[in-house]
C-alpha cells in the first residue's frame, strides 16, 4: 500500500524572486469529502455545472444511498452506461418511467442515477474533469454519504504503450503527469501545490480478478496524464510539432521503461483528488492503439465500441459482485 495522506501530506511552493520555495501542509487522514470549512458559512451551495444545489433540491433525499460512481468522458457513452446498469443491476422501474439526467438544467455533463450508482460524464481533460470532481464531492458531502463507503472509477479510452494489444484494459497503479512525476500541480494563491496522484492497490487486486473471471484482458501499470492531446503526448500529426519523430520515440520508450502502461488526459486530476478526499478509487481505460507504433486510430467502429464497453463490463461485474447480486 501506498502511504497515507498524513505521510505525504502536500508540497506547496510560492515563488519569491525567481526561487521555488516549499512548504509542507499535512492533512488528516480521515475520509472525507469536503476540506473546506467555508462551505459551512454559506448559505446556499450551487452546484451550477450540474445544476443542483443544497437548497434548490433534497441533496439527500435524492442521493443518500449512493455507493458508486462511475466517471467517463462522453454524455453519450455514459447514458448508454446508465441503462445498462438498469438491466445489469435489475433496477426496476414502473411502466411509463424512464432515465433522467439529473444534470439536464445545464449543458456541461450528464448525469444519471441507478439505485446505488451514479453515471456522468467528465468531458475531456483535467480542468473539466478538476469542475465536475468538487461539484460530485460536495454532492455526496450534502447527501450525507458516508466517504469510507463510497467508491469512484474512471472509465475511458487511451493509448497503450509496448506490447500491449489494442484492446487491454490498463487498470493504472498510479499516475504520472506529462514529465512523469506521480502527483498534480495546481497554482494556487501564487503558490504552486503538489497533490500525490495514488490509487488504492487493493481495489485494483479485486479489479484485476475480476478482469480474469470476465475473460477480459488487464494488466497493471501507471498511466501517464498530459494537458494535452497532440504535443503532450508526443504525436506527429497535430497542427505544431517540434521535434523529430527519433525525439517522439526515445521519450515514449523512456516512459515505458518506467512502467508507463498508458496515456490519456485525466487519471492525474482523479487520483489526486479521491486520494486528497481518502476515496477508494480506480481508474480503468481500454487501448485503442499501440503509441510505439502510430498515432492515428483507425480502428473499425464497431470494432472500438466492444474495446471501450471492456472496463464498463469489469467494473459492472465489481458492483454486482459488491451488491450480491453474483
Amino acid at each position: 500500500m501506498h502511504g497515507s495522506v498524513d505521510e505525504l501530506g502536500i508540497l506547496m511552493g510560492q515563488i519569491l524572486f525567481g526561487v521555488v520555495q516549499y512548504s509542507r501542509i499535512v492533512l488528516k487522514n480521515e475520509p472525507s469529502f469536503v476540506r473546506n470549512p467555508s462551505l459551512a458559512c454559506m448559505e446556499e451551495d450551487v452546484l451550477y455545472h450540474i445544476a443542483l444545489g443544497d437548497k434548490s433540491h433534497d441533496l439527500k433525499e435524492m442521493f443518500s444511498d449512493v455507493k458508486f460512481v462511475c466517471f467517463g468522458g462522453s454524455p453519450g457513452r455514459m447514458q448508454k452506461f446508465a441503462f445498462q446498469l438498469v438491466d445489469e443491476l435489475k433496477y426496476k422501474m414502473t411502466a411509463g418511467q424512464t432515465l433522467c439526467n439529473v444534470a439536464g438544467g445545464s449543458d456541461r455533463y450528464v448525469l444519471y442515477k441507478v439505485g446505488p450508482v451514479i453515471s456522468v460524464s467528465h468531458g475531456m481533460g483535467i480542468p473539466s474533469l478538476s469542475i465536475l470532481m468538487h461539484e460530485i464531492l460536495k454532492l455526496l458531502h450534502h447527501a450525507e454519504c458516508s466517504p469510507s463507503d463510497v467508491t469512484f472509477f474512471r472509465i475511458g479510452t487511451s493509448g497503450g504503450l509496448g506490447s500491449l494489444e489494442p484492446g487491454t484494459v490498463v487498470i493504472s497503479e498510479a499516475a504520472v503527469d506529462g514529465i512523469l512525476r506521480p502527483y498534480m500541480e495546481v497554482a494556487t494563491l501564487g503558490m504552486i501545490i503538489q497533490h500525490p496522484a495514488l490509487l488504492n492497490q487493493e481495489l485494483n487486486a479485486e479489479l484485476m480478478a475480476v478482469a480474469g473471471e470476465a475473460e477480459i484482458k488487464a494488466v497493471c501499470g501507471k498511466t501517464m496524464c498530459t494537458y494535452d492531446f497532440y504535443e503532450g503526448q508526443a504525436r506527429l500529426d497535430g497542427a505544431f510539432c517540434d521535434y523529430t519523430p527519433e525525439d517522439k520515440m526515445a521519450f515514449l520508450k523512456r516512459a515505458h521503461s518506467r512502467r508507463v502502461a498508458n496515456i490519456e488526459m485525466e487519471s492525474l486530476c482523479f487520483a489526486a483528488m479521491t486520494h486528497r478526499a481518502g476515496i477508494k478509487s480506480a481508474v480503468l481505460c481500454v487501448t485503442l492503439l499501440d503509441r510505439l507504433k502510430g498515432d492515428q486510430i483507425c480502428t473499425p467502429h464497431d470494432i472500438m465500441e466492444e474495446w471501450q464497453q471492456r472496463p464498463q463490463r469489469i467494473v459492472i461485474k465489481y458492483i454486482r459482485k459488491q451488491l450480491g447480486l453474483e
